[in-house]
């Protein structure tokens, strides 16, 4: 599901259904020493969004090397490589990149079902509330503040590899395409600089299905440049019409200009 709102750049994989046991088996001994006193469920969706990671990560040509979480919480990759991880109740999937393609990537799966209460208050403005109800009215099939949450964190996963620092759910303010299936950010602080451009914002895509809501951001690690107006066309005046029996312009001499007179007959310019 992931694949369809992420770019060619990035290769994603996914699993659905609940975890294997056994899945913990596999962790290298630095994961294992992460989870090490996590219950059972968080040991297998820790080793189970790994296992989906490894595999992306093979298909790009990288070795199966351990993925340990930073002091953040977000996977450490291979150099030259960018990436993401997500897992909910039911869903995990991770996506890379290499970093000459794309400069940042976030994706989240949260469960399509409405927000904790109280919880949109929190990680919402004032309009994009107001928006969320208005989507709502136009697609009840969507749970529009839960898709918020997820977009938000996405918005989070793509800002952090970038600028090493926290950025707060009203410090981005969101809107979403319901027909385009797509979304923006607008950033309230400065932006990460990328390719010497300082972005004020991310766009990314959203998708709804087997009972999930997924977002996606991947920020090309080239960003375009403002397209420039062409400068307007220079149109050469006319040329003056040329004189009777092509002789010099009606009203105007054969001398160049600031050159000496036209010889005249019988001045002293031309002897008789």
């Amino acid at each position: 599901m992931i694949e369809r709102i992420l770019p060619a750049e990035a290769v994603a994989e996914e699993s659905t259904g609940s975890p294997a046991a056994s899945a913990g088996d596999f962790l290298h001994p630095e994961e294992a020493a992460v989870v090490a006193r996590a219950v059972p469920k968080r040991k297998e969706e820790f080793a189970a969004v790994r296992a989906c990671a490894r595999a992306a990560l093979g298909r790009l040509g990288f070795p199966p090397v351990p993925l340990v979480p930073n002091r953040r919480g977000a996977p450490q990759w291979p150099a030259g490589v960018v990436g993401s991880m997500t897992h909910c109740d039911g869903y995990r999937a991770a996506v890379v990149a290499r970093s000459g393609a794309l400069a940042s990537v976030g994706i989240d799966a949260e469960p399509n079902g409405p927000l904790p209460d109280g919880v949109l208050d929190v990680v919402s403005l004032p309009g994009e509330r107001a928006r969320i109800r208005s989507l709502t009215a136009l697609r009840p099939d969507v749970h529009w503040d839960r898709l918020l949450f997820s977009a938000k964190e996405s918005v989070f996963k793509t800002w952090y590899p970038l600028t090493g620092q926290e950025l707060d759910f009203e410090e981005a303010e969101l809107d979403f395409d319901p027909d385009a299936g797509t979304f923006s950010a607008r950033l309230l602080v400065p932006g990460p600089v990328v390719g010497g451009v300082r972005l004020d914002g991310f766009t990314g895509r959203w998708a709804v299905g087997g009972g999930f809501v997924l977002t996606a951001i991947a920020l090309p690690a080239v960003v375009p440049a403002p397209a420039v107006a062409p400068a307007p066309a220079v149109v050469p005046a006319p040329a003056p019409a040329p004189g009777p029996q092509g002789g010099p312009p009606a009203g105007g001499s054969a001398a160049p200009a600031g050159g000496p007179p036209a010889p005249v007959s019988g001045s002293a310019a031309s002897p008789a």
